[in-house]
């Protein structure tokens, strides 16, 4: 037997108990006559303690020759700690050994695998299976194994079925770059993975399944960042015979179970903003609500005054920032620096103190008054003590700024903490965008969302103005994921590919399985995909999700422990029918 217990259960109660315990060693201290190790498994860690007057010699001499990430197994007595930690479940004991056996010797380990290490990204992502010993991930794992529990408890109590769809599919041209598999057996023909298994989950919906989710991975090639992998986890899903506020209450009903049963949080009632107000109030169509700070618009008030820059300007906006007047000349120097960055954009910023006084200071006091700067105050429902802070330029441009210096005024503040969790839906997206590459419109979810019944006679003349039936559900600042309702006769999706620029015989060639399908029945049905592995990281209060993936690619969509990707033999680019040149 390699062990009676785990290194995280034992416990006073089980004083006087003969143990045997088999892990890792983490840590040994040598003080001569005394030596402890800490030993670690994934359950915890328990110290060992050899008193070299007591213990036999043969265990002296084994404890000394065993080093850090060695694995052992122990024979001992458990007792009552004399100096006890309170920082681990197992604090109060320690174990009196009797017998050490080395299981496997380790190398040095090339960083300290504690909660706290020395090792960087790259060093840590080259060694993920010495990283992932690190309690901080363990408990990251073990979070995400939680949620994907729990949320399947949920859908499976409100009636969802999980199927399993394929994953060599289809390429189609809409959406992000796909990953594509050539096929051995169909020469010069390729398959690609899935960025969601969008048309199969409306197929389950066509063949009577009513309710379908999946924890599946999706792909998209695309450039990486924090939130981003280039292969992901989404929790699935589609409701037949439903409309929006269907969907809405279900997932609703989901994101308080998670909250309340893993974080015991309780979720009140979710906002709903529209998208066109979340532009205009947050320059965002992901709003973090946890702070204020909603946009001011100025115009009416701030232009026509000599102002040059405001005269010209299509949009003159701001924020409120309470308490923030005694913000020095410095200070509002480095948030002018800020909105300059090339990433954001802005030519400069206009600040205004609402002194304690009563009185203002301004950087444009040039062209203003203290009576224009008071009704200024008035609109931004200002006080004594705040600042207003004023961008303007290109609407779409300057509310996008804004919402970025929002943002880092928040983050200054503290405003944005991480165990404060305000999640949203924001609806009625607009159905299409245009794209200035292609020089047409693309779909701003995907071809299959449906448009609001009241705006499809806009399509022909008015199709910026079209609204989506389409839904995100948005926590934090972060979008964890978004869904429609789709389109389910055949002739409204015709007609949407017309205005996507897809020829019948284009549309035919890629979506005419689900045409055909929607011949034969197709009910009303939406859905929604959630973004696992955000939401993992969310809940762990992280920006980032690569802590929460077992084995996650670097920034460069590499696996630098397996050397992935890499070349391949050329028998096998030859069986392919691969014509690729290598590089020499």
């Amino acid at each position: 037997m390699h062990r009676t217990h785990t290194c995280g259960e034992l416990r006073l109660e089980n004083a006087n108990q003969e143990v045997t315990l088999s892990g890792w060693v983490q840590r040994i201290r040598d003080k001569g006559g005394l030596i402890w190790i800490d030993l670690r498994d994934r359950y915890g860690i328990t110290q060992l303690l050899i008193e070299e007057d007591r213990t036999s010699d043969e265990v002296v001499k084994a404890a000394r020759h065993i080093g850090r990430e060695f694995v052992i197994k122990v024979k001992g007595t458990v007792i009552e700690r004399s100096s006890k930690n309170p920082n681990i479940p197992t604090g109060e004991i320690e174990i009196d050994l009797n017998n050490i056996e080395v299981l496997n010797s380790s190398k040095t380990p090339p960083f300290t695998i504690e909660d706290k290490t020395d090792g960087g990204d790259e060093l840590r992502m080259k060694y993920r299976y010495l990283d992932l010993r690190r309690q901080p991930l363990r408990r990251n794992l073990e979070l995400r194994n939680r949620l994907s529990i729990e949320t399947r408890k949920y859908l499976d109590n409100e009636k969802f079925f999980e199927i399993e769809t394929p994953y060599l599919i289809k390429s189609t041209p809409e959406g992000a770059r796909d990953f594509v598999v050539p096929s051995r057996m169909n020469e010069g023909q390729f398959y690609a993975l899935p960025q969601s298994p969008q048309t199969f989950k409306q197929l389950l919906m066509v063949a009577g399944y009513d309710r379908y989710y999946q924890l599946v991975k999706c792909f998209r090639d695309e450039d990486l960042r924090a939130d981003r992998q280039p292969e992901f986890t989404q929790i699935d899903c589609e409701m037949a015979f439903v409309e929006q506020d269907d969907i809405l209450n279900t997932f609703e009903g989901l994101v308080k179970y998670l909250f309340k049963t893993v974080k015991n949080i309780d979720i009140a009632k979710l906002p709903v903003m529209d998208y066109a107000d979340a532009m205009k109030y947050y320059g965002s169509d992901k709003p973090d609500i946890r702070f204020g700070m909603k946009f001011v618009e100025l115009n009416d008030l701030a232009q026509n005054k000599g102002f040059a820059i405001f005269d010209s300007a299509e949009l003159v906006v701001g924020i409120n920032v309470e308490g923030c007047a005694d913000y020095s000349r410095k200070q509002l120097d480095k948030l002018t620096d800020f909105v300059r960055k090339p990433q954001i954009g802005a030519k400069g910023m206009v600040y205004v103190k609402y002194n304690e006084d009563g009185s203002f200071k301004s950087s444009v006091d040039k062209f203003y008054s203290q009576d224009d700067l008071n009704v200024w105050a008035d609109k931004f429902g200002s006080k004594p003590g705040d600042l207003m802070l004023i961008l303007s330029g290109d609407a779409n441009k300057v509310r996008k700024q804004l919402n970025e210096l929002r943002l880092e005024m928040g983050n200054q503040l503290g405003l944005r903490k991480s165990d404060v969790f305000a999640p949203l839906w924001v609806v009625d997206f607009p159905l299409l965008e245009w794209d200035e590459e292609t020089n047409r419109f693309h779909a701003m979810h995907h071809p299959f969302t449906s448009p609001k019944a009241e705006d499809i006679k806009l399509l022909d003349e008015k199709p910026a103005e079209v609204r989506a039936n389409a839904y995100d559900l948005v926590i934090n600042g972060v979008e964890i994921g978004g869904g429609s309702i789709r389109i389910h006769d055949r002739d409204l999706q015709k007609l949407m590919f017309k205005h996507l620029g897809f020829t019948d015989e284009e549309a035919q060639d890629q979506f005419g399985f689900l045409m055909n399908a929607f011949e034969f029945g197709a009910p009303p049905h939406g859905g929604i995909a959630l973004g696992f592995d955000r939401l993992v990281a969310l809940f762990g209060g992280s920006d980032s999700i690569r802590d929460y993936i077992a084995f996650p690619k670097n920034n460069a969509g590499r696996d630098v422990m397996i050397d992935s990707p890499s070349v391949i033999a050329q028998s096998q680019l030859d069986e392919l029918s691969l014509n690729i040149k290598k590089k020499i």
